[in-house]
């Protein structure tokens, strides 16, 4: 089983009271105030009050297609700030830092429940457009270091996103799901790798759900075993924090 990881050696600024800290986005006290572990659902990763598989809203909705779901953190101050920076203007440095907390996270799941662990790490695919727009797939970025921090393989080219949906901001779960429809897809001369395997689809944040189980959907038809979804943020569900 990895261990912890530990942080880099190399010393830097704290990205939120610029104090200097060893090699992470954020130094040990504002770690202690924004990046403490949460009870949260086995399933969804919203906040709960206690540690459950399922919380009501999930027991409340059709099975989904992953088993699982881990999140480092909430997608709230000041996570979001940093996961704005790493996304949308090019700080493609945060990526150890953010994959090094959700690594952690990871490494409690696992520890807590065997059907978040995997034996693959894929990212959540961008379209061609996308990624050249971005030059990056921020998911990618963390996937491979989340694989690397827990010994894992990692891949990101087996699941690809062909078309280019509109951007999901501001739609609800319904209308994700409609936008996502047939967006995803299986490398078709890579089915056979994929086939009995246990696999950890990567993504940084997830709002609705609604783009993870399009994809994991996609992988378990293919011939995948099993789909955990590991991301760093979870956005809040209204009216929660």
């Amino acid at each position: 089983m990895p261990s912890r990881t530990g942080r880099a050696g190399l010393a830097t600024q704290c990205e939120l009271c610029r104090q200097w800290t060893q090699g992470d986005a954020l130094c040990a006290d504002c770690e202690a105030c924004f990046a403490q572990p949460r009870l949260r659902c086995a399933c969804c990763a919203l906040p709960t009050g206690t540690a459950v598989a399922r919380c009501g809203g999930c027991l409340a909705t059709p099975e989904l297609p992953y088993t699982g779901t881990v999140a480092a953190v909430d997608y709230a101050f000041p996570w979001d700030g940093l996961v704005t920076a790493f996304k949308f203007s090019g700080r493609v440095d945060l990526a150890e830092a953010l994959a090094r907390r959700l690594a952690d996270a990871v490494t409690d799941a696992v520890a807590a429940s065997s059907p978040h662990d995997a034996a693959w790490v894929l990212p959540v695919p961008l379209s061609p457009a996308r990624l050249a727009e971005r030059g990056y797939n921020q998911a990618w970025e963390l996937a491979r270091r989340v694989a690397r921090l827990r010994g894992l393989p990692s891949d990101a080219t087996l699941l690809q996103r062909p078309i280019d949906t509109a951007h999901q901001t501001g739609l609800d779960r319904a209308a994700r799901t409609a936008n996502l429809a047939g967006s995803f897809m299986v490398d078709p001369n890579r089915r056979a790798e994929l086939a009995g395997r246990s696999v950890a689809l990567v993504d940084d944040v997830m709002t609705t759900g609604a783009t993870v189980a399009a994809a994991a959907a996609v992988l378990r038809r293919a011939g995948a075993a099993s789909v955990s979804v590991w991301v760093f943020a979870r956005t809040p569900a209204p009216g929660r924090d």
